[in-house]
């Protein structure tokens, strides 16, 4: 039966999509590394609780096939404050929250990086 279990999982890593925008915190590939880990062994995989194994990928399925979306649709596609889902993408990706790191350094950091030979992280040591 952790035949079954494993090979429903590597179905659903390879239908859940990558998001390039977030490079390091994307779902899919979170989600490929926890079944990477749970299934250490591939299909020869003992499965400690295979109840809650069974209701986690039903869980996950039911998000991939956005099951709640369609069972209680919106009315608009903004959220309180008004703004849309491609400007909350746009807000949530990876190189403008890097962005959003390097305008929340103050003068001094930025000119102590620029001219140090070595990076900040070997500094704080």
């Amino acid at each position: 039966m952790a035949v079954t279990r494993y090979r429903r999982f590597l179905k659903l890593c390879e239908e859940w999509p990558v998001e390039e925008s977030k490079r390091g915190r994307d779902l899919g590939t979170f989600l490929r590394q926890r079944v990477a880990q749970a299934f250490r062994e591939g299909e020869n995989t003992q499965i400690p609780d295979p109840v809650t194994c069974d209701e986690m990928f039903e869980s996950l399925a039911r998000i991939h096939t956005n099951h709640y979306k369609t069972k209680y649709p919106r009315l608009k596609d903004t959220s309180f404050t008004g703004v849309t889902v491609e400007e909350c993408k746009m807000v949530l990706a990876t190189d403008s929250l890097k962005q959003l790191e390097e305008a929340k350094k103050g003068k001094w950091t930025k000119l102590r990086e620029k001219f140090s030979a070595k990076s900040p992280e070997e500094d704080s040591k």
